[in-house]
């Protein structure tokens, strides 16, 4: 177990080197250059040459990359001369915000997606299964935007319970409940539909399964059959789609924050590309693409731990 779980953690080291590199390719590539992306195409050679002093930029390639991969590590992404705050000042005020958002959402996705999939698998081909899995599709196939858009028209416009944005920066979160429901709510459906499909899958699997009918055959109860031994089978699966999913529900996320006006990580990203912030836009896709390595180890190493069948080499 040991050795499989320091295997999975030297595979994220290498992917997240490589993901190092193409942001700092990035960096190099950026129209004007470097320097010039960040003050500005007027400004004065002695303010580009300060710069280049500051950053390390007259330095060869390799030397530059190094420097930048040791301020990384130590949380200095840059900085945003669009709105005159280091980016990782800016991230350390969104970042929290994206995860209580994404995280929020999971984990209601995962609360409801659970008992969901479990009823179909055990009322496969019946009326209801049949309409659970038409409104799983519905949810699945339907853009984020365009989901939070008739939440939006349902919740704000015609029923008005809700307010139609989002929480605002200047105050905590948990005071502004009201505000969370259509975004929280609009991930949270889009992940159900998808969580629920699978649970089902996995479900109906399981339930052909030799155990299952040694279970049966030696008089155990069907509550017990599916809560001590199919459901801890058919979440096997979840576990590693999660972890490949996040990478979608961080990108709903952004569409989401976007859409609510929600001052999160997708937001500062919007925000800076349309004002051309080039090193707030690197600095947060470099962390979301940490943060999807991350959860992917993750995912694996608990993979390997609710199912002790996996051989470590």
């Amino acid at each position: 177990m040991i050795s499989y779980m320091l295997r999975r953690v030297r595979e994220a080291i290498v992917v997240m080197l490589i993901v190092s590199v193409v942001v700092f390719v990035l960096l190099h590539a950026l129209p004007g250059g470097l320097i010039r992306s960040q003050l500005g195409l007027r400004a004065t050679p002695f303010a580009v040459h300060q710069l280049q002093i500051q950053e390390g930029l007259n330095k060869p390639l390799p030397v530059q990359y190094g420097l930048w991969l040791w301020h990384a590590i130590h949380g200095n992404l840059g900085y945003s001369y669009k709105l005159n705050q280091s980016v990782d000042a800016l991230l350390g005020e969104a970042v929290p915000r994206t995860l209580a958002l994404a995280g929020t959402s999971t984990v209601f996705a995962l609360a409801l997606a659970v008992p969901i999939g479990l009823y179909q698998g055990t009322r496969r081909n019946h009326v209801d299964d049949y309409a659970l899995t038409a409104m799983s599709f519905l949810f699945y196939s339907m853009p984020t935007f365009f989901l939070g858009l008739i939440l939006i028209i349902v919740f704000t416009t015609v029923l008005r319970w809700l307010p139609a944005t989002g929480p605002t920066s200047v105050a905590p979160l948990w005071t502004q409940l009201a505000n969370l429901v259509l975004p929280i709510g609009t991930l949270t459906l889009v992940s159900l539909a998808l969580f629920s499909r699978y649970v089902r899958s996995s479900v109906v699997d399981n339930l052909i399964q030799d155990y299952v009918r040694t279970a049966t055959a030696k008089g155990a109860s069907k509550s017990r059959i599916l809560l001590r031994h199919v459901l801890r089978n058919a979440m096997l699966p979840l576990v590693t789609l999660l972890g490949l999913s996040l990478p979608g529900i961080l990108s709903g996320a952004l569409i989401v924050e976007a859409l609510f006006n929600y001052p999160g990580m997708g937001l500062l990203f919007w925000n800076a590309a349309q004002t051309d912030d080039f090193p707030t836009m690197l600095g947060t896709t470099l962390v979301v693409a940490v943060a999807v390595v991350v959860g992917s180890m993750l995912a694996d190493i608990l993979y390997a731990v609710l199912d002790p069948r996996i051989r470590v080499a």
